[in-house]
C-alpha cells in the first residue's frame, strides 16, 4: 500500500517588526537634512506664517523619507560590508528577513517622491535628484560609495545643499535666488570633509571588500587632512561672501566658529583613528552652526534674494 507524501505547507511570510524598520531607517542621520532645510526656510526671507503646512511636509521629505531612504537603501546593498563592520545592525542580524530591506527601500522611495510631488516642481525636482543620487551611492552597478571621492560628494549634496535648496523652494515657490545657491554649493562641499570622518571607523571592513573611501585610499594621516581642508576652505568663501552682501556681525560669528574648529583639527590631525569620533562629536556640531549663523545673514541682508520665475 502506498502512502502518499505529504503536501507542502506554505511557511507566512515572515514580517520585520516596527522596531528594526526604524533602526533600518536610523533616525539619528535625520537631523542634518533637515537642519539644512530648516537653513533653506530662513535664508528665503520669506516670513513662516501661513507656510507651515508646506514647512513641516518639507521637514519630513527632508529627513523621515528621502534621508530614511537613502539609509535603506546603503543598508540592503552593504548588507556583506556591514556583515564585517557591524553585525548587529537589522539586516545582517536576521531581524530584517528576507528581501524586506530592500521591500522598504523601495517603498520609501515611492513615499518621498508621492510627498515631494504635492509640494512644488522645484521641490520635486530636489527630490528626485536626492533619491537619483541615493541609489547610486549604494546601488550597482554605479555605487558611488566604491570611490571615496564621488561618494562622499553625493552624499554631502544629499545632506546639505540639496536639502538647503529645497527648504528655500519651499518657501519662494520659485527658484532660488544665486546667493542661495552658492551658500548650500560650499556647505555641500564642506559636507565632503564631514562625510571622511565616517569613513575612518571602517576602514577594516571596506579594505576587505573593496570599498576605496578616502583612509582606504590616501591612509589615515593623509584623508583626516583632506577632510579638513574640505570643511575649512568653503568657510572661508562664506566669511567673505557675507562681508559683500553687507552682513559683517555674520560674517565675524562664522570666523570665530571656524577658528574653534582650526583648533580641535589640529588636536584631530595629531591622532586621526583616535580622534575621528571626538572631532564628529564636537567640531561637526560648529560646522553646522556657521550654517545657520550664514542663513540668518542672507535673511537679513540689506538686499534679500529676488525670486526667478
Amino acid at each position: 500500500m502506498q502512502t502518499s507524501k505529504p503536501s507542502a505547507v506554505l511557511e507566512p511570510m515572515q514580517l520585520p517588526k516596527p522596531s528594526a524598520v526604524l533602526e533600518l531607517l536610523k533616525p539619528i542621520t535625520w537631523f542634518p537634512p533637515m537642519w539644512a532645510f530648516a537653513c533653506g526656510v530662513i535664508s528665503s526671507g520669506v516670513e513662516t506664517g501661513g507656510h507651515w503646512a508646506f514647512i513641516i511636509a518639507g521637514i519630513i521629505l527632508a529627513g523621515p523619507l528621502v534621508c530614511a531612504t537613502s539609509q535603506a537603501v546603503n543598508d540592503w546593498f552593504d548588507r556583506h560590508v556591514d556583515a564585517i563592520n557591524e553585525p548587529n545592525r537589522p539586516i545582517p542580524s536576521g531581524r530584517m528577513p528576507g528581501q524586506w530591506g530592500l521591500y522598504v527601500a523601495i517603498a520609501w522611495t515611492l513615499l518621498s517622491l508621492l510627498v515631494a510631488a504635492a509640494l512644488g516642481t522645484w521641490v520635486f525636482t530636489a527630490a528626485v535628484i536626492g533619491l537619483v543620487l541615493a541609489w547610486a551611492y549604494s546601488a550597482p552597478p554605479i555605487r558611488l560609495k566604491l570611490n571615496g571621492w564621488w561618494g562622499n560628494a553625493a552624499v554631502g549634496a544629499c545632506y546639505e545643499g540639496l536639502p538647503w535648496l529645497t527648504g528655500a523652494a519651499v518657501m519662494l515657490m520659485a527658484q532660488p535666488d544665486w546667493r542661495i545657491f552658492a551658500l548650500a554649493g560650499l556647505y555641500s562641499f564642506g559636507a565632503h570633509g564631514i562625510m571622511t570622518l565616517n569613513d575612518f571607523k571602517s576602514i577594516e571592513g571596506d579594505t576587505k571588500v573593496g570599498v576605496r573611501s578616502l583612509p582606504v585610499q590616501l591612509g589615515a594621516d593623509n584623508a583626516a587632512l583632506i577632510a579638513c581642508v574640505f570643511m575649512a576652505a568653503p568657510q572661508v568663501i562664506v566669511i567673505a561672501l557675507l562681508i559683500q552682501w553687507g552682513q559683517p556681525w555674520h560674517a565675524l560669528a562664522v570666523a570665530g566658529l571656524l577658528a574653534a574648529q582650526l583648533l580641535m583639527m589640529v588636536r584631530f590631525l595629531a591622532d586621526p583613528k583616535g580622534r575621528d569620533v571626538w572631532y564628529s562629536g564636537f567640531g561637526v556640531p560648529l560646522y553646522v552652526s556657521g550654517m545657520m549663523v550664514s542663513a540668518f545673514a542672507l535673511r537679513y541682508a540689506p538686499e534679500l534674494p529676488t525670486v526667478i520665475p
